[in-house]
């Protein structure tokens, strides 16, 4: 068969690029090594969480989190390592937490997630997709006074259009499970929320059904490559050709290992609880618990806790004692109710030590694009991603002739 591109992994990344490549003419093969009914993207809060959230390594995230391990409430864990690459990852991801990136990061994320929100809206419109989306801000609760006090600082002006701070009646309107210690809350309107599930499930549908082609449960585990091209990538008794390959393979580095690229990244451990509750206790939107990092996200037929940042994790089964650290934490601030139907996910993100995402055309080989590093943010920027990476491929260009790879890659970023 002959083919113009080979996607190599089915998550959110993978699946918006097939999608803008297949939308652009060209005849694409998605390879994924499972099913894609359980993929990493499947367990994600859904948040489109671009606005007014700063990421990860930003200033005084070590001290915050240490104030939350001693409380018991972290959602942080780092297994004991010797492992030299997480080692390094860690001084990255300290370094990367200083005044100067943050302001760039944050106008970073405004601009190519409000091209993802675009995105979404068009999707859904043109192509008659369902991805429940929800246009209704995203809610950061603060169970910390002293916390609360810093954030409400930033928002010492008025613009109705951007947020709103709430009164304490209002915050059991939006959030009608929370108890008395909430200490404030504020509605961040731009942001948005989605069901996960819904967007892989409908995009597969939807390129399936316009003729891409995709081999699933099949690993690719090697590369054979020339001067300066991939030739072809096998599994364990196939090889697949194409002209362009994009590595789309999420934490896993394996392939990039055998081209000896380095892919500064981590698996960060997270989890999931999806779950029925009491329709008068549902929060009006999804709800970010600021100082516990527990984001709830309702969902049409239920709703979905997530939490945890767990480093240095190889294990990929669902902990039980996390799930009740995750439980016993949100539970501090919230009325009794029963959680009922539960179904418990885990799985690995890969961590960019500054948020920033690996995209672009491997230097060496040409044919070679990477779509990786999103981490916790896959659903908010998958699509504006995938948008970068069919200009460069559809286009022809170099990295450095197209401005968001230089802006936005985790390959351009100088030193962390």
């Amino acid at each position: 068969m002959n083919r113009d591109i080979i996607v190599i992994g089915a998550g959110i990344m993978g699946l918006t690029a097939a999608y803008e490549l297949h939308k652009s003419g060209k005849k694409v093969t998605v390879i994924d090594e499972g099913n894609i009914t359980d993929c990493t993207s499947f367990g994600n809060a859904g948040l489109l969480s671009a606005f007014d959230k700063g990421p990860l390594s930003n200033p005084g995230v070590v001290l915050d989190t240490l104030k939350l391990m001693f409380k018991g409430e972290s959602p942080v864990i780092l297994h004991p390592t010797l492992d030299k690459k997480i080692i390094s990852w860690l001084w990255k991801f300290i370094n990367s937490a200083n005044p100067q990136r943050l302001k760039r990061t944050i106008a970073l994320f405004e601009k190519y997630g409000q091209i993802t929100i675009d995105k979404y809206k068009k999707m859904q419109e043109e192509d008659g997709l369902d991805f429940d989306f929800q246009h209704k801000g995203m809610l950061s609760l603060f169970t910390n006074q002293e916390t609360y006090n810093k954030k409400i600082k930033q928002y010492s002006y008025e613009d109705e259009t951007r947020f709103k701070i709430l009164t304490k009646s209002e915050i059991k309107d939006y959030v009608p499970c929370s108890n008395e210690k909430a200490k404030g809350a504020i509605l961040f309107k731009k942001n948005a929320h989605l069901d996960p599930k819904k967007v892989i499930t409908q995009l597969k549908e939807y390129l399936e059904n316009n003729g891409v082609e995709f081999i699933l449960n099949e690993k690719i585990t090697d590369i054979q490559f020339s001067e300066d091209k991939i030739e072809y990538v096998k599994s364990a008794t196939k090889t697949y050709e194409a002209n362009t390959y994009i590595m789309s393979t999420g934490y896993q580095t394996l392939l990039a290992d055998k081209l000896n690229k380095e892919l500064i990244m981590t698996p960060a451990k997270g989890y999931s609880i999806t779950f029925n509750m009491p329709k008068e206790y549902e929060p009006l939107t999804s709800t970010l618990f600021a100082d516990l990092f527990i984001i709830m996200s309702p969902r049409k037929d239920d709703v979905r806790l997530t939490s945890k940042l767990e480093i240095g994790s190889t294990n990929p089964a669902v902990v039980k004692k996390q799930i009740d650290s995750i439980k016993e934490n949100f539970k501090k601030y919230t009325i009794p109710f029963e959680m009922s139907n539960e179904k418990l996910w885990a799985g690995f993100r890969p961590l960019t030590p500054n948020d920033m995402p690996l995209i672009g055309r491997d230097e060496k080989y040409k044919n070679l694009i990477y779509g990786m590093g999103l981490g916790w943010l896959g659903m908010t920027f998958g699509p504006s991603l995938a948008m970068i990476l069919n200009d460069l491929i559809i286009n022809d260009l170099e990295n450095k002739d197209c401005d968001d790879i230089l802006l936005f890659s985790g390959f351009y970023q100088g030193k962390y």
